[in-house]
């Protein structure tokens, strides 16, 4: 079992730890991940839309209490109102945040860097629209697909948003800009610097647009989400893709490195957009078609943070014996709660922590198994509404399944599960702990 334990070690520092200490380096996706986190507010706004209603909703239809529903008929408008203008125009928001955040990068002008990226984007999905009126074709040109303006424009807006600014950021660099007297005000003068950069830029974007229209007949926007987008999307419903991003995601954070932070790019991209289809079609009372999603790993596969981390601070706060052990449990159990594991994971340690590498990747792996087949065998709603990660274990299965009480008994049967795993592994831990102490108590060696 050593040479196992050692032998995959090894594979991690040679293959896995290159890859994402390249990852993390990286300025594209570290501007794609901050530009993800920058709409999530909207997502979870979006989110509270739904499960408003649906609460109000059930207290009908479970409670009959029909006079609530009445009551708080205004609510349930307002929260209509608020999901048009939040989650309805997802990609809108995201290429502001997108062109904010690569200017941010690449230190050139942010406002105007994010006015880039959102010309960019909408030169992207507009078309001509055949309208039928009193029996005579009608021809809109320059039409948005305002469909798109939602979650399925993201792959839209993140790459001409990266070709927009991409020319932008090179023009800039180049100092192919105006250049003014130094009275001149701040704002007017970062305006008049940015002119000519952003003048080329959507210039070139909409060149490459109008030709693919002219020789395609539709719009950018249509193919890459009929090329690019879904397939991408379809990938992401795959058991084996949804396994392989757990095991990376923990393999890194075994090395210290936040896996989240590398990842979030790739698992935002690919997993997002069916979050928000799911919750688009809860909203619309359609039936929800996507099995897997962004806040599927939040909710299923790890229990209190990466590894189920307060699955071990329960554990070692029931059956150890050791004082230091309990200490660290007792200060690690209130953040655990709200899925914050940092003091576990760097005061026992678990980073570089070869006795608990197999229960901090095999127990989340578990857990993702056994969520992914029943959702897939019906037996629990798939997640469709966003929670913050800081909901704590249950209640986030519960309210992003749309108050499904089936996904309560799938974190329980995951954390029994993760119990079993963890457990020989507390109790290696504290036998290897005691025969350190016996080693090192009369020892005067510093």
């Amino acid at each position: 079992m050593r040479k196992l334990i050692k032998n995959f070690i090894y594979f991690l520092e040679r293959w896995v730890l290159p890859l994402a200490t390249t990852m993390a380096k990286w300025r594209w996706l570290v501007a794609l991940r901050d530009a993800f986190i920058s709409v999530m507010p909207i997502s979870i706004v979006g989110s509270l839309t739904v499960l408003i209603p649906g609460l109000i909703n059930a207290a009908k239809t479970e409670l009959g209490l029909g006079a609530v529903e009445y009551a708080l008929t205004p609510v349930i408008n307002i929260s209509n109102l608020i999901y048009q203008g939040t989650f309805q125009l997802f990609s809108l928001y995201f290429a502001l945040a997108w062109g904010y955040q690569l200017a941010r990068s690449f230190e050139v002008n942010r406002l105007a860097g994010a006015i880039t990226s959102l010309g960019c984007y909408l030169m992207s999905i507009a078309n001509v629209v055949k309208l039928n009126i009193n029996g005579d074709e009608v021809s809109i040109k320059n039409a948005f697909n305002t469909s798109q303006l939602s979650s399925l424009g993201l792959f839209t807006s993140l790459i001409f948003g990266a070709v927009g600014l991409s020319i932008f950021i090179l023009m800039t660099k180049a100092r192919l800009t105006l250049r003014f007297s130094s009275y001149m005000p701040h704002a007017e003068e970062a305006a008049f610097i940015a002119l000519i950069p952003m003048i080329i830029s959507l210039s070139i974007v909409g060149a490459i647009n109008y030709i693919f229209q002219m020789v395609t007949g539709t719009y950018f926007g249509n193919w890459l989400l009929n090329t690019i987008q879904n397939p991408l999307t379809k990938m992401g419903q795959g058991f084996g893709i949804v396994l392989l991003i757990t095991f990376l995601l923990h393999a890194f954070y075994f090395f210290g490195i936040n896996g989240m932070s590398v990842l979030v790019p790739v698992i935002d991209s690919i997993w997002l957009t069916p979050q928000n289809a799911n919750l688009t079609a809860v909203k619309s009372g359609h039936v929800v078609h996507y099995l897997w999603t962004r806040n599927s790993f939040d909710v299923y596969s790890w229990i209190g943070g990466t590894g189920d981390t307060l699955v071990l601070i329960l554990l070692i706060l029931l059956i150890s014996k050791r004082s230091d052990f309990r200490t660290l449990a007792k200060i690690a159990i209130g953040p655990g709660f709200f899925n914050i594991n940092d003091p576990i994971v760097w005061g026992l340690p678990l980073v570089l922590n070869p006795l608990y590498l197999i229960p901090f990747i095999l127990a989340p792996l578990a857990n993702v198994t056994l969520a992914y087949w029943a959702t897939a065998w019906h037996l629990v709603e798939p997640v469709s509404t966003s929670v913050p990660n800081v909901i704590p274990p249950f209640l986030n299965a519960f309210l992003a399944t749309n108050y499904d009480w089936r996904a309560l008994v799938l974190v329980a049967v995951n954390v029994i599960v993760a119990i079993l795993i963890w457990l020989p592994f507390v109790l290696a831990g504290e036998r290897i702990a005691k025969e350190q102490e016996k080693h090192s108590l009369f020892s005067f060696e510093y």
